[in-house]
């Protein structure tokens, strides 16, 4: 039966083929290449010793190294903080460097910031409220920002700087050699900001007890990154886009108020000296509970805490070797517990500071969802190689540090709360856990590409969430994407944007990116292929700066799937998905030659008799052709032709299928995409068929599959659940459906 509809359908299609070369014409003009499927040569960077084209480092891959000796004092009484710091630069590059680059993040909201002029504002931003009206129009501005009191080199001469907004640039005496060492000192000092009112990244919460909560970040004068992709990554700090920064070793001590506890970065140096007998015994003890957390300080004891009053201090010393930043969270409010988890053999302490305004949701989940994350995610890239991750509880907000977070979920004062604002916590936590892996370890460049960090961390939150409950609501990728890839285009940006300058970034830099990798996991690559490329991306990159030619090449590099066209539509443009059937066809057999090839047979001199008894003919389905398309495949050229196959032959056929249709789909979007498409037969029972995406690789409009089936199709349908963010499945159906007021507006919408 095979061969004969072969030649049936060679006939047919050759010929059609000699007609359609005959009316070709050669009068269209040149074009470049705009297929979709054409390799991103054109856009990524050439590879080199550096970065190769697999997308590992190069054997001449070099990174810098700098290191910190710091003294931090905290003035809790006038909400200041005192630094000073020892900075050992090593040149571990090839370039001799005249100067160095120094970030001065805090500047941001100094009195003299540019980042207020270039917001705009209207009438209703201005005066929306008392609050807003008094901060926006009549309260002076804080004198926030770093006062740089002196910079000197390590012989302790003066050494000349110059200060642009957010960077500071240190002018060397001579230039840093390769392989040269540089050490010099910076001394500090700024006023911290209430991040409840004045807003920020880190700062302090006010409780109405007089207390505070004190989160602490970018407080202390950085190295920007240099490296051979983009030099000096110097790039002005706006709020929004994060930090690129060097690997080093940091000894750091820091001076508070001696009721408070405290945790950073790093591993505690002198437990002895700031820890009582009773919260040293009870760590050990947590340093062997892999089950639950244990109380270093208890409720009880953090309220009484909090009603205390000293003018003694209490110095935190603290050693952290290979982390790219450092943080800390001090306060008298907090409980302290913490517990154990296995990474592949080593013990990690999963810890939470919090207030009591934090429970009962913060006792109850907020260790053991750091537990978790570190080892989902330890699961699908590498093994978390640091001693601990912290969770620190913070009112309004998510930000990530090398093993620090701080964290929002409060519940009511009566200490109810919704499932909306547990699913909150629970969620913001393992995000910002989550970053220890991207991109505290996997070093990218935040301030260039937001993607590289927010993006692949809130795909791998996903299964880390659905690890720790399976019936978390972790929203509906790529579903969720669909609505902002609906919008007018000129509110969207390609993903591979630069932060400052995005439109939308929330579901730019975060949820588009995210239900790209689901999409290339669940649907494209495979779990298998998915799973080990991207956990090869990982190691590779550990500790270590990748761009996204690196992750794109990796990916490619360790899955063999050509994934250009992907990257391309899905991260360069903004295009959208949309993929409609445009046409149902259904055919029957016949041994009876159709008018088309009648014609084909006299243009081209051939007498039909001669094939009599060797080719059957598709013939169109007309209106109550029912019956004959039954009897169809009774014809004696088919019988005759199954009677000469060998047994070996014969066990290779599958049940004769007695309908034919020819399906049409179209593509109005612009991306490609694989097609899915589920066939509902006349008993009920489905089919489901996978098309990749290259089947849009000759025709980017249109294009046709045949469906052999032992039954009628009574529905067809394009990606039934939803995998491939199509944007208007109104066209998705056939028979088509009746179309809602609310289908024609979106669509009008989206065409608009």
């Amino acid at each position: 039966m095979k061969k004969s509809l072969i030649v049936a359908l060679s006939f047919l299609f050759i010929a059609q083929s000699v007609v359609a070369q005959e009316k070709q014409t050669n009068t269209q003009k040149g074009h470049t290449d705009q297929n979709k499927f054409r390799q991103l040569k054109d856009v990524l960077p050439t590879p080199n010793n550096r970065r190769t084209a697999s997308g590992a480092p190069g054997y001449e891959y070099t990174q810098q190294k700098v290191d910190y000796v710091m003294d931090i004092t905290l003035d809790e009484k006038n909400n200041k903080i005192y630094g000073s710091e020892v900075i050992t630069y090593k040149n571990n590059s090839k370039d001799y460097l005249e100067y160095l680059w120094v970030q001065l993040d805090q500047n941001m909201r100094s009195p003299d910031s540019k980042t207020p002029l270039a917001n705009p504002e209207s009438l209703g931003s201005t005066f929306n409220g008392p609050v807003t009206f008094v901060k926006n129009n009549l309260k002076k501005p804080a004198d926030f920002g770093f006062n740089i009191e002196e910079v000197k080199n390590i012989d302790g001469t003066n050494l000349s700087y110059t200060i642009n907004r957010t960077m500071m640039r240190i002018n060397l005496p001579r230039p840093i050699a390769p392989n040269g060492t540089f050490k010099f000192s910076i001394k500090w000092n700024y006023l911290i900001n209430n991040s409840v009112k004045d807003g920020g990244r880190s700062g302090f919460e006010s409780f109405p007890d007089g207390n505070k909560n004190y989160t602490i970040a970018q407080f202390f004068p950085r190295l920007a990154v240099y490296d051979n992709v983009e030099g000096w990554q110097n790039m002005q700090f706006w709020g929004r886009s994060e930090w690129a920064l060097e690997f080093g070793d940091y000894d750091v001590k820091i001076t508070v108020p001696a009721d408070h506890i405290l945790d950073a970065t790093g591993e505690l140096q002198n437990e002895k000296k700031v820890l009582t007998k009773k919260q040293r015994e009870r760590f050990e003890k947590a340093r062997s509970s892999y089950k639950d957390p244990v109380f270093i300080v208890t409720q009880e004891e953090a309220e009484k805490a909090e009603k205390s009053s000293t003018t003694k201090t209490k110095t935190w010393h603290f050693n952290a070797k290979n982390v790219r930043d450092f943080a800390w969270a001090s306060s008298r409010k907090y409980i302290w517990d913490a517990m154990a988890v296995d990474i592949n053999g080593k013990t990690v302490m999963a810890v939470s500071l919090y207030p009591k305004e934090g429970n009962p949701l913060w006792e109850e989940h907020s260790t053991r969802v750091v537990a978790n994350t570190l080892e989902e995610y330890s699961k699908m890239t590498f093994d978390y190689p640091y001693s601990k991750a912290i969770s620190v509880h913070a009112d309004r907000q998510g930000m990530e540090y090398p093993m620090i977070c701080f964290n929002y979920g409060r519940p009511n004062p009566d200490g109810t709360y919704s499932e909306r604002t547990k699913r909150g916590m629970i969620g913001v936590i393992t995000h910002e856990v989550g970053h220890n892996f991207f991109p505290m370890i996997v070093n990218s460049d935040e301030r260039q590409w937001t993607w590289m960090d927010e993006g692949i961390n809130s795909f791998v939150e996903i299964l880390a969430e659905l690890d720790y409950d399976p019936n978390f609501f972790t929203g509906n990728l790529p579903k969720d994407i669909v609505r902002y890839m609906s919008i007018d285009q000129s509110n969207l940006s390609p993903i591979m944007s630069q932060g400052d300058y995005v439109k939308n970034f929330g579901p730019n830099a975060y949820t588009k990116p995210a239900a790209g990798l689901y999409m290339l996991r669940q649907t494209i690559m495979g779990p298998e292929l998915f799973d080990y490329a991207f956990r090869t991306y990982s190691q590779r990159w550990m500790f270590k700066h990748p761009t996204p030619a690196d992750f794109f090449r990796t990916m490619e590099d360790a899955s063999a799937m050509d994934l250009d066209w992907f990257w391309r539509g899905w991260f360069y443009t903004t295009d959208y998905n949309d993929i409609g059937l445009k046409e149902v066809k259904k055919f029957y057999l016949t041994d009876e030659p159709t008018q088309a090839a009648k014609d084909l047979a006299k243009k081209y001199n051939m007498n039909l008799a001669d094939y009599k008894g060797k080719l059957v003919f598709f013939e169109e389905e007309k209106e109550g052709d029912l019956v004959e398309s039954k009897k169809a495949l009774d014809i004696d050229v088919i019988k005759n032709h199954l009677a000469t196959l060998s047994e070996e032959e014969k066990s290779l056929l599958k049940d004769s299928p007695n309908f034919f249709y020819q399906v049409t789909f179209e593509k109005p979007g612009g991306l490609v995409m694989p097609i899915i498409v589920e066939l509902e037969l006349a008993d009920g029972s489905k089919e489901r068929h996978t098309f990749p995406a290259q089947i849009w690789r000759y025709n980017d409009e249109e294009v046709s599959k045949v469906f052999k089936t032992s039954q009628e199709i009574k529905k067809i349908t394009i990606d039934p659940d939803l995998e491939t963010a199509d944007i208007d499945t109104s066209n998705n159906s056939w028979p088509k459906r009746v179309s809602s007021k609310f289908d024609k507006f979106k669509k009008n919408k989206i065409k608009g």
